[in-house]
Parts: structure tokens; C-alpha cells; sequence
């Protein structure tokens, strides 16, 4: 690899050279007034240590990053427009918080090996084997937008081996039941995949008010891919039914100006999860974790410390 982690923080790319809206969730308040700390910049923190590698797994060789230490395992799953290199704000927090925090990229995805056109693996077994090849028993799942189908998916296969699962911006592709389906059609226009990621995937306000962490968030997302990243199937037929299965604390999480999922299309999937808890992020687009990282990361840690600290295997 010609340019890692490491060297992409201290390389100024995510070295403090540009800040990020504070935000706010409040799951509960129905009020209408924002905080007025919304877009109230937030530097890129320092990193915590971690090691790198590149895990030789069934079919492929994906690239890692591990913070190592003996707390609950937590494992953060990128978006496609990313990479393991998309959870700077992230990774610090939950390692302080008191968490072993790994992120990997999925086949054709920065220093990951490409998918192989004729055969894509499955990505929630790359996960499954990822793990077994860590030493990793139990975990939590930290998803943000395509990599919550991959969580979705290991959720219902392993529902065993998760502390908690939690789904940012998740729009599910897969997902086979026509009421989603059509839901979907409406929200995803003809030619919106024509449109720049950064349109797609960052919302209005963050664009406006954060200029600097916008060319930051485009310099990650045009180094995330490797190669054909195309063809992963699933393990289990997504629908209704084997959702209704998962039996791990679940929380979803959705940006009230998502273009891609909305809340009341990640709401039609969290009413089919068991127990599932939902928390919306006001003025804010696809990307929860990189447009309000501070409130993403005291959602996510709070439910994590409900969830991934009970006693048991890890």
C-alpha cells in the first residue's frame, strides 16, 4: 500500500485541517429550534495507535486497522462511497470510551484486494472470517449506509455473536419486499446516481456551512475505491420475515435530510426488528458519523455501553 492510514492523518488529509459540524440528537424532543451548536466546528481529533494489516481470508485479502486492548470489540463498517479510512472522528472516541475498535475495507474498497467480477463473495462471511481471523468472538456492529446491509445481513445469520448492531443511514439494497421496494423508487429518482457523491451523500446544511470538510470528505471518497467493488451477494434472503429474526439490541439511526434513506424508510425496517430503537439527526444528510460527529458518537456509545458491556464471551 502507497498510502495508509497513518499517513493519510498526518498527511493533512484528515490532520486538522478542517472542521466538522458539532451537531445534536434528541430522540425524544419534539421541538422545533435547533441547537446552537449545530455547525459549530469540530477538529479532527489525534488518533489513537492502532496496527494495520492485511488479513488473508477465504477468496480475498482485505485491509484492516485494529486499536487493539482488552474492551468490548467494536467494528465499524463503511459506507461505499469509503473506506476503513472514513472513521476519524469515531475511532478516538469509542477507543477513550473505553473500546477495542476495529474497521476493515470490503473487497474493491482502499487497500482491500478487488472483487472478482465473476464471483463476489459474500461480504457478511468476509466480515465472519475477518473476526475468526482477529481471535474476535463477540462484537458490536457500527454500520453507516451501505455497510449497514452487510450488518443487516451478519445480523440475521449471527445474531449470536453481536453485543448490538447499529444502523446509520441505511437504504438497504437487498431488501426484498415490494412495499420497501416501491418506497425506495420514490426516493431514488432516474439519474440520481448521476449526481456527485458528495451531493448524494452529504446533506445542504453541512455542504453550506462546512466547506473545508467537504473537500476533506471528497479527497476520502475518491481514494476509497481499489477496484471493482461489485458482486457481493448475500448470505440469507433479506425480507420481512428473516429480519424479524434478528435478536440483538438494534438502534437506527437516520439524518432528517437523507436523500438516500429518510427516516420513514429506515422506520418501515426498524418496525420489523424486535425491540429496535430509532434516533433521528436534524438537518443532517447521509453521512451521520462525518456531518455530526458528536452526536453520532454519544448516540452510538451510549448505546453501546447499555448493550456491549454485559457479561459474556467477547
Amino acid at each position: 500500500m502507497d498510502f495508509s492510514r497513518r499517513q493519510l492523518f498526518r498527511a493533512g488529509v484528515l490532520g486538522g485541517g478542517f472542521v466538522v459540524g458539532a451537531g445534536f440528537m434528541n430522540a425524544t424532543s419534539a421541538r422545533a429550534a435547533l441547537p446552537e451548536n449545530l455547525f459549530t466546528p469540530v477538529p479532527m481529533p489525534p488518533q489513537a495507535p492502532a496496527k494495520e494489516g492485511l488479513a488473508n481470508l477465504p477468496g480475498t485479502r482485505l485491509f484492516y486497522w485494529d486499536t487493539g486492548g482488552v474492551g468490548p470489540v467494536v467494528v465499524l463498517m463503511h459506507p461505499v462511497s469509503g473506506s476503513a479510512l472514513m472513521w476519524g472522528y469515531q475511532q478516538p472516541a469509542l477507543v477513550a470510551a473505553g473500546y477495542r475498535v476495529i474497521a476493515y475495507s470490503r473487497r474493491g474498497h482502499f487497500g482491500s484486494d478487488p472483487a472478482d467480477k465473476a464471483d463476489g463473495g459474500v461480504a457478511s462471511e468476509d466480515l465472519a472470517n475477518l473476526m475468526n481471523f482477529l481471535g474476535v468472538g463477540k462484537f458490536a456492529l457500527v454500520a453507516a449506509a451501505a455497510g449497514c446491509s452487510v450488518t443487516l445481513d451478519f445480523a440475521i445469520s449471527h445474531s449470536d455473536r453481536l453485543h448490538a448492531a447499529i444502523f446509520s443511514g441505511g437504504s438497504f439494497s437487498g431488501l426484498a419486499e415490494a412495499d420497501y421496494t416501491e418506497v425506495a423508487r420514490r426516493v431514488i429518482p432516474r439519474g440520481f446516481d448521476d449526481t456527485p457523491p458528495e451531493f448524494r451523500e452529504l446533506g445542504p446544511s453541512y455542504r453550506a456551512a462546512n466547506p473545508d470538510g467537504l473537500r476533506a470528505w471528497i479527497e476520502l471518497e475518491h481514494r476509497a475505491v481499489s477496484g471493482n467493488r461489485l458482486g457481493a451477494g448475500n448470505a440469507n434472503v433479506i425480507n420481512w420475515s428473516s429480519i424479524a429474526r434478528i435478536a440483538t439490541p438494534t438502534l437506527f439511526m437516520a439524518g432528517a435530510a437523507d436523500l438516500y434513506a429518510p427516516p420513514a424508510q429506515m422506520r418501515m425496517v426498524a418496525a420489523h426488528v424486535p425491540g429496535a430503537e430509532m434516533a433521528i439527526f436534524p438537518e443532517c444528510g447521509h453521512s451521520l458519523h462525518w456531518e455530526q460527529p458528536e452526536a453520532f458518537n454519544r448516540t452510538v456509545i451510549g448505546f453501546l455501553d447499555r448493550h456491549a458491556r454485559s457479561p459474556g464471551p467477547r
